[in-house]
Formats: structure tokens, sequence, C-alpha cells
């Protein structure tokens, strides 16, 4: 591929144009490359930047607009911060590289939230591990609250947000909201069953710190569905394994679950998750069966309430 550059490049009469179709036989990384950013730095810079621009705009195949995007990547113009970004929503593909181009330009940091905030699945999460590399307070606003979305692949990058972004201090702070303390309980779940995918609890120093806080504030929260699921399936992971498998010790661990069985078998939260859990739907009979079973939650003991 570097070579088809090459060819190109020392050609001084060859158009953008000329590259359409020229890589569909050969294989086009989707993640930043040496090569194609060698043939670039050996280019003229101009029309490095023309091209990249031209088959990212006009180019048939996703081949073709990789390698403009991975030409724009070895650059720096802001004027195309719009383009990256553009392309950059269909994410799956051009993240990665959308990521790059848009880190290396200066302006690029409210470019990657935005991009951020409209992306999912594996486009999440290569635009939230650039957003990980990034120091700026608008990024660590944003990665403490919106950047696990739910989805199984957060696994991937969730030891990576609470890492980057001092979750262990923001927990902590003067400016702990509800955002805060809800993205903080997706984080601990996703930490507590991520092995072989990213950090787990049990490599993450500040585990008790976070777990206990993330525990004390959900007792003056007021009570949902989703905040009661995410503690439970939390305080599951803690009393059913090693206390050294979530990083506490025995009595930091034992503390911890009892702060969040404290909070899940109040009446009121009892009476939310009565309410709000579905009960025909497949993940009510998983959950009871096994998180509030083993637990034994007091708003599964008799779903009508009369155990009160």
């Amino acid at each position: 591929m570097a070579a088809i550059l090459d060819r190109h490049f020392g050609n001084a009469d060859a158009g953008p144009s000329e590259l359409t179709d020229a890589f569909h036989d050969v294989y086009v990384p989707i993640h930043p490359n040496t090569h194609i950013a060698a043939a670039a730095f050996r280019a003229d810079r101009q029309r490095v930047r023309q091209t990249g621009r031209w088959l990212v705009r006009h180019g048939t195949e996703r081949c073709d607009v990789t390698v403009g995007l991975a030409l724009l990547a070895t650059d720096r113009a802001e004027e195309d911060i719009p383009l990256i970004q553009t392309i950059g929503l269909l994410s799956e593909r051009f993240g990665p590289l959308a990521a790059e181009a848009l880190q290396r330009r200066r302006g690029g940091g409210p470019a990657l939230l935005w991009l951020a905030q409209r992306v999912a699945g594996w486009g999440r999460v290569y635009v939230v591990e650039a957003l990980c590399r990034r120091s700026d307070d608008a990024s660590r606003r944003w990665l403490l609250r919106h950047a696990c979305d739910g989805d199984f692949l957060n696994g991937y990058y969730a030891g990576q947000v609470a890492t980057a972004a001092h979750l262990h201090e923001a927990i902590v702070g003067a400016e702990v909201d509800d955002a805060l303390v809800d993205h903080t309980g997706r984080l601990l779940k996703t930490m507590a069953d991520c092995g072989g995918m990213g950090m787990t609890l049990e490599r993450y120093p500040p585990a008790p710190i976070v777990l206990a806080a993330h525990a004390a504030h959900l007792a003056r929260q007021a009570p949902t569905v989703h905040r009661y699921v995410d503690a439970a399936v939390i305080a599951d992971h803690l009393a059913g394994k090693a206390p050294q498998r979530c990083g506490c010790t025995t009595e930091q661990r034992d503390h911890i679950v009892r702060q969040y069985l404290a909070v899940l078998d109040r009446p009121d939260w009892c009476d939310t998750v009565r309410a709000g859990l579905d009960s025909e739907r497949a993940f009510f009979a998983w959950f009871a069966d096994n998180v509030a079973a083993r637990l034994r939650l007091r708003a599964f003991t008799d779903p009508t309430g009369d155990d009160r």
C-alpha cells in the first residue's frame, strides 16, 4: 500500500481520482499505520492533504476512504475537523483513524467529545480510548459521567476511564452529582466482570475507595431500577469472589457489601424495583434466580411486598 502511494505521489501529474479502486486488492488497516504515515511524510504536504480530502469526500469504496483518512491523520490542518467528524460517525470502520486525526489537531478535543456523544459499539471504544489519552477538564468531566453506555464492549475501556479521569478523586470530591454516582456504578459493574477484556477491580488499586464511596453516595440517592440493578450486581460480585479478586481486604469487602445491602433492602428501594422490573422479560428471571437469590434481596423474597 505504501508503494502505491509512493508511485502516486512520485508522479507530479497524477490527480487524487487516479487512486480510485487502487487499494481494492491490498490490505488496508483501519488503525494508524507507520507505512502509510511514512509514505505521506515523503510526499509534498499540501498534495497529501488534498489527496486525503478528496478520497474521504469522493471515495466509492471503504478502502479508498480509509486511506484518505489515514493521510489526513498525518496532518494537523484544523479546517479538516468537520470532514473528519462526519466520516468518523461511521465509527466501526473509521473511528480509529478519525480519533487519531482529531487528536493531532488544535481544537480536536471538542470534536472528539462531539463524536463520542454520537457513536456506539466498537466506534465508541476507539473514541473513548482517545479521550482517555487527553488531560483537559472537559474530557475528564465527560469521561466521569458518560463514557460507559451499558454496552458489553465497555469492558475494554472502563478501567482506562477510571484511571485517566481520576475517578478515585472525583467520587470523594466536592462536586459529586447524580450523573457521576450513576456512571461510577456502571464503571464498577463493568470492571467487576470484564476479565480478558480490560482492567478488573482486582487490578485497580483504588477499588476499595471507589466502592465504599459509591455505596455511601447511593444511600443518599432516590431509588431507580437502574441504580438498584447496578448496585446488586456489584454486591453479588463482591460477595461471591475472594476479597483479593475485588481489590479489597476481607474487612473492606464485607463492609462494602453490607453498605450495598442496607440500601437495597430499604422499603422504598424494594417498592421501586418491584414496580419497575418487567417480570415477563428474560432479564428478570435471570436476575431473580441468580443475583437476588444469592444475596437474598428483600424485594424478591416476596414480590407482593408482604415480606414487610
